[in-house]
């Protein structure tokens, strides 16, 4: 089953700094048909003005992965983690015990994001916070981060998932297996495809189970990230 979200249909927030929108019930949106996906609780597609951000704020017991779409963002933490990640690439925050941290934007531009939240598979791991460059020139899907074995090259998630990326040209069809058992989440950061012949357009949700192989098609070129987790 595939299912679509249009864009114009998540849940959204805005305030001076920040435009965000909801792929699931987050803040003050609550939809009771979109409290997550499985183990994913959180797809957010936020807009952060210059100079502004996300003061110091804590977490506990949740794997957090930004996917950085445009601009850059500054991260900060408690335990004396700091970096910049910037477009294209990945960091992750593992909340584990506890962790306090902050996220701004200290570019001349707006950045761009998805932030995404995934359950670990057990509480209280020791927190901590990695960033990490892939290649952009690619064509194809790379794993960016990963709790699954085998998957040596991404940063380590504390949970049975996994967050692909790349770009795609249009009618680059690729083909992607999901496992019985398995959900997939599906958002074009920019450009459209078709899945399995269904259409999901710019910054659409798929939200996809009970479908073993899956033959995505760019219509156009795409920057497509996705996330596998057990349903």
């Amino acid at each position: 089953m595939i299912e679509v979200r249009p864009f114009a249909t998540l849940g959204a927030f805005r305030n001076d700094w920040l435009n965000a929108k909801h792929h699931f019930s987050f803040g003050h949106y609550r939809d009771s048909t979109r409290a997550g996906f499985g183990r994913l609780l959180v797809w957010n597609d936020d807009e952060i003005s210059p100079g502004t951000g996300f003061d110091p704020h804590p977490h506990r017991d949740m794997e957090i992965i930004t996917y950085i779409r445009d601009g850059a963002i500054t991260h900060r933490d408690n335990f004396g983690n700091e970096g910049r990640t910037e477009a294209g690439d990945v960091q992750v925050m593992h909340a584990g015990t506890g962790i306090v941290h902050a996220e701004y934007n200290r570019e001349k531009a707006p950045t761009r994001l998805f932030q995404i939240w995934i359950l670990p598979d057990r509480a209280g791991v020791k927190p901590g916070w990695e960033t990490k460059k892939f290649p952009r020139a690619g064509v194809g899907l790379a794993v960016l981060a990963s709790g699954r074995a085998g998957d040596v090259d991404a940063l380590p998630l504390f949970a049975d998932a996994a967050v692909l990326a790349g770009t795609l040209p249009s009618g680059h069809a690729v083909e992607y297996t999901l496992a019985p058992g398995r959900a997939l989440y599906l958002v074009p950061a920019r450009g459209a495809v078709t899945v399995n012949d269904v259409a999901v357009g710019p910054r659409d949700g798929a939200a996809i189970t009970d479908e073993k192989i899956l033959r995505i098609v760019p219509t156009e070129e795409t920057e497509l990230v996705m996330v596998d987790v057990a349903a």
